[in-house]
């Protein structure tokens, strides 16, 4: 017989990225008394690895969990990047409900969008939250209209239209109903979390059943699978049956050897776990996402929510280069391909496939993103490899035609500025679809995937940097044409050695550098960026010959580079053409032409120029 479990709630933070969802864990953590009162918190304490903190953004979701009158609300942190999606898509379905957040001022954003209609299609109850209510630039009432019209306009049923409205501001931990009145805490929004959230309903009797959305991985215990107990009691070393919906032919039998629920930031171990809770199990090596877990008496696997599919793809090979394996731990195939097969069973948006090399595969994903997430975290793994410029991945129409990702996206610039982005889009194939706004504009485009590879440095520049930025996936359209490809050449060096100031003193000359003085360099490496279109061959080495004359002091001025810039992992993505590669280790990123030699490379060109 079915029972609600009225002491539990299950929710997820939605919202696009930098709209505060973490910083509003952080205070609901506060405010459920799960820190001590004088206790040291970090800022955004959900965001627990080096490169979420680096960057500020939440690349994994996470579980937590806080009490309020006597009710365990178990929250699911989610991503914000359009990249990071695949996250949020398989979350909800451990959750009863959503919060989502918007910013008072940006609105609702493509992200937005996304991550609000995965949650429609499944029915979820949504509790709307205008953060940042204390921006000096708020504008909550025509927030409020436009996400009420977003909700409309992706067939939201009547029970989700009627929707409640928070105002809060997760930075100072203060909520409020009425914005007439200013909130003192997150009590408002906690009373809204319980009375319009359902709880849990199922029958605890009946023989045990979850499905696991989240794997973790402990180098103790090994693989840790997360999920929602759907229906039953799961019980402490008893044992349990592994089914996957897709794979009918999977029964695997294990003895569940851990059970932890959620209390505040603690896995905590139990004996048993109900109905409605989320928990974390061991005792299966290879636990996979999608999988059910169930009574031996009863196995029946859930469907899984299906993920959208990834749309960007690179080649990941080994590092041939000059300076191959000085760097690196990690540096052969076998290694390489045993850690890219890793990523797989915890991340559900990326691809990988085997090539006709033994020493290259083509891994895809949601993004540009995405996939140099997983090349940071692999290089700081102690990986060495070199991958390839990005490439969209196409599909084949009904007709046999030929179809491209377009992506939405939206930016928010100055007036004066605006011209510049809507030329540039123009030309990369994007057509606008609105326009808003007086001072400050709101343009929005549907633009080839392809076609934003290497824009957001150019609209940085053509904002002033005063521009706001971001796309998501939309769908899929014919095949727009060609877009114009780097409209700058190379800087490449012609020697295998040191750089010297005398050598880049002159090549400064020809545009920016991107490396200084006593940097080892090698024939046919990326030292630079040329300020005209087409490469130049330049020698970064070279020394001032000595002779016998000595010049009078002062006759030298003394050597300066003014022109020097270092790219990031994301800007080296972007900068890299077609026959090019970067080249990553632990250390270093070196862009570099495939072609190194500098002679073949030229007979290689002009071939290709008389064949054109």
């Amino acid at each position: 017989m079915d029972m609600i479990r009225e002491n539990i709630r299950n929710i997820a933070i939605i919202a696009h990225v930098d709209h505060g969802k973490t910083t509003l864990v952080n205070e609901m953590l506060k405010q459920g008394g799960v820190f001590r009162e004088n206790q040291q918190v970090a800022d955004r304490v959900m965001d627990s690895n080096d490169i979420e903190r680096e960057r500020g953004i939440t690349i994994l979701a996470k579980n937590t969990s806080v009490y309020y009158k006597d009710v365990k609300i178990n929250v699911v942190d989610t991503p914000g990047h359009a990249d990071f999606g695949g996250e949020v898509e398989r979350v909800l379905k451990m959750v009863d409900g959503v919060l989502l957040l918007i910013d008072s001022f940006e609105g609702p954003m493509p992200q937005t969008r996304f991550v609000l209609q995965h949650a429609l299609a499944l029915g979820l109850p949504v509790i709307v939250v205008v953060n940042k209510i204390d921006r000096p630039d708020a504008r909550c009432e025509e927030v409020v209209s436009e996400t009420i019209d977003l909700m409309i306009d992706l067939d939201a049923d009547e029970s989700q239209l009627d929707t409640p409205i928070v105002y809060a501001s997760a930075r100072t931990g203060t909520a409020t109903l009425d914005l007439a009145e200013p909130g003192v805490d997150l009590r408002p929004l906690f009373d809204t979390i319980l009375q319009y959230i359902p709880a849990p309903s199922g029958d605890p009797d009946a023989p045990a059943q979850m499905l696991i959305s989240t794997v973790d991985y402990n180098e103790f215990v090994g693989r840790i699978g997360i999920g929602r107990i759907t229906r039953g009691t799961l019980k402490l070393n008893t044992m349990a049956v592994r089914a996957n919906y897709l794979n009918e032919d999977l029964h695997e039998s294990f003895r569940l050897s851990s059970l932890f629920a959620f209390d505040g930031l603690k896995r905590v171990s139990v004996e048993s776990a109900s109905m409605g809770e989320i928990v974390a199990i061991t005792g299966i090596e290879d636990i996979m996402i999608g999988d059910t877990i169930c009574a031996p008496e009863q196995i029946e696997p859930l469907p899984f929510v299906k993920i959208t599919e990834p749309t960007v793809v690179m080649t990941f090979s080994v590092n041939d280069s000059p300076f191959a394996g000085r760097e690196g731990t990690y540096v052969t195939s076998r290694h390489l391909r045993a850690r890219l097969m890793r990523e797989l069973e915890t991340d559900v948006s990326l691809r990988v496939e085997e090539t006709e090399s033994p020493d290259a595969f083509r891994v895809s994903g949601r993004g540009e993103l995405h996939l140099s997430v997983l090349i940071e975290n692999m290089r700081r793994q102690g990986y060495e490899f070199q991958v390839s410029k990005p490439e969209v991945l196409y599909r084949t129409g009904e007709n046999g035609e030929k179809l491209e990702p377009v992506e939405k996206m939206i930016c928010d610039v100055p007036m004066a500025y605006a011209g510049a982005v809507i030329e540039k889009i123009g030309r990369r194939r994007g057509v606008m679809d609105s326009m808003s706004g007086t001072e400050r504009v709101r343009l929005e485009f549907s633009v080839p995937s392809r076609g934003l590879f290497g824009y957001r440095s150019e609209f940085m520049t053509d904002t002033r940097g005063e521009g706001v930025m971001s796309a998501v996936f939309d769908h899929y359209e014919p095949y727009k044409g060609d877009i114009p490809q780097r409209s700058v050449g190379a800087l490449v060096s012609t020697e295998t050695g040191e750089t010297v100031m005398y050598g880049l003193f002159y090549a400064q000359d020809r545009g920016t550098l991107f490396c200084g003085p006593n940097t080892p360099v090698y024939t046919g490496m990326i030292v630079g960026q040329n300020a005209r279109s087409g490469d130049i061959d330049v020698n970064v080495c070279r020394q001032k010959h000595l002779t016998s004359i000595r010049n009078a002091a002062g006759a030298e001025t003394a050597m300066k580079l003014v022109s020097m810039r270092t790219l990031s992992l994301e800007e080296c993505l972007e900068f890299i053409d077609d026959d090019e590669l970067l080249e990553i280790t632990p250390k270093s990123l070196r862009m570099r032409k495939r072609v190194l030699e500098t002679e073949l490379r030229k007979k290689l060109a002009a071939r290709k120029k008389e064949k054109a």
